[in-house]
């Protein structure tokens, strides 16, 4: 089931938002390439991936208290509520009314001046680029595989992406899209990233 954003987008909820500081290595009129990555890059709903941990929903509900400083204590709730509606699409489990309540009022009492942790992303692709997923795995695989470094995070970039493309996440798969040996995604599969290539693949 697709997403239910409308009322998001009715109400110019921000929950995309590219780097502010940090400078592209180089930039093309589809995407922008960070060498040595950036935490700037804020996506969210982007792929077909959803949420499948209180970690990951409370990670979310940060990104947005962040992201729309206007908002006030009922509004967040509101959100809130629309993202834990499993009906809406946004996550894979029911929540009760008490622990959602209980995690937006933690959330909201959390320091707004540091950003949130986030992923390390090295490519990032520019609003209406016109390439197919598959493209865009090329690219990424094409431009990281050239870095010769590979990260936690680029791997698992490279998951969402392919679980997009409905396709099963393999190692070999991994190591083919990001131009490297088997071995080289073996040795960065931290716990954390076998557990989600398990979820993303129950999700197909």
């Amino acid at each position: 089931m697709s997403r239910n954003l409308t009322y998001f987008n009715n109400n110019r909820i921000v929950y995309k938002r590219d780097p502010i500081t940090d400078k592209p290595t180089y930039e093309t009129d589809k995407y922008m390439f960070f060498e040595q990555g950036t935490h700037e890059c804020y996506a969210l709903f982007s792929s077909k991936a959803k949420i499948t941990t209180f970690k990951s929903l409370k990670w979310h509900l940060l990104v947005l208290w962040y992201l729309n400083p206007q908002l006030d204590q009922d509004q967040f709730m509101v959100i809130a509520e629309i993202i834990a509606h499993k009906p809406n699409g946004f996550t894979s489990f029911a929540i009760h009314a008490d622990l959602l309540r209980k995690i937006v009022y933690e959330v909201s009492m959390l320091d707004l001046d540091e950003p949130p942790l986030n992923k390390l992303r090295k490519v990032i692709f520019k609003y209406g680029n016109g390439l197919s997923k598959e493209e865009k795995l090329a690219v990424v695989g094409e431009l990281i595989g050239r870095s010769k470094r590979i990260h936690k995070d680029d791997i698992y970039q490279c998951m969402l992406d392919i679980h997009d493309v409905g396709k099963k996440i393999t190692i070999t798969q991994i190591a083919l899209y990001l131009e490297c040996a088997t071995r080289t995604i073996h040795r960065n599969m931290c716990e954390e990233l076998k557990r989600e290539k398990e979820l993303l693949n129950k999700q197909l």
